[in-house]
């Protein structure tokens, strides 16, 4: 299974959401953490992505008789790149946002799910923001979205954290003014 086959899937991406910020978990616990997902579904996905390279195992133990091993991430294999994506066709695209947006409902409805969710007290948003960016100004803004989130990736379980699923999408909803190229870079203001 290639990269993208294996990475666009509902409950495998929920997995891998499950298993940032360096964590170690059991099968048994992913199960917790994705509880209206059946169990034998759950270890069905896991064995797929240890296959995969993208969880490796951190560890054994025997527990009555059987092996249960705890798994770990491997962030790098647990992208996309940039060469895949400029492979993928339109309808590649459209299932691996299709697969997302059902990841990011799933995940919101078992945040729902719990007793102690308290949407406004936990700062949940959802906001929408259209806005008018040349090439040069959608760069910046990536890389100022970046900038701001990757310090916080590698950040593990302590005490006051709590675990966030932050899901940027970006697309333009309108094509640019005709006779415009929407690759160019602006032109420096006067007297810049």
């Amino acid at each position: 299974m290639d990269g993208f086959e294996l990475l666009a899937h509902p409950v495998r991406l929920r997995v891998i959401h499950a298993m940032r910020g360096g964590q170690e978990l059991t099968t048994a616990d992913l199960c917790l953490r994705i509880p209206d997902v059946s169990k034998a579904t759950v270890y069905r996905h896991v064995d797929l992505l240890a296959a995969g390279g993208v969880l490796e195992v951190a560890g054994e133990r025997r527990v009555r008789g059987a092996v249960e091993r705890r798994y770990r991430l491997h962030r790098e294999r647990a992208v996309i790149d940039a060469d895949t994506a400029a492979s993928l066709s339109r309808e590649d695209h459209r299932r691996a946002f299709a697969t997302s947006l059902a990841v990011l409902a799933a995940e919101y409805d078992a945040y729902l799910r719990r007793d102690e969710a308290d949407p406004v007290d936990d700062q949940v948003g959802y906001r929408q923001h259209a806005v008018w960016l040349s090439h040069e100004e959608l760069r910046e803004t990536i890389e100022g979205m970046r900038g701001a989130i990757a310090p916080h990736l590698a950040n593990e379980p302590a005490d006051g954290r709590t675990q966030y699923l932050l899901s940027p999408i970006l697309f333009p909803i309108a094509a640019p003014p005709a006779g415009t190229d929407p690759g160019a870079v602006d032109p420096p203001a006067p007297g810049g």
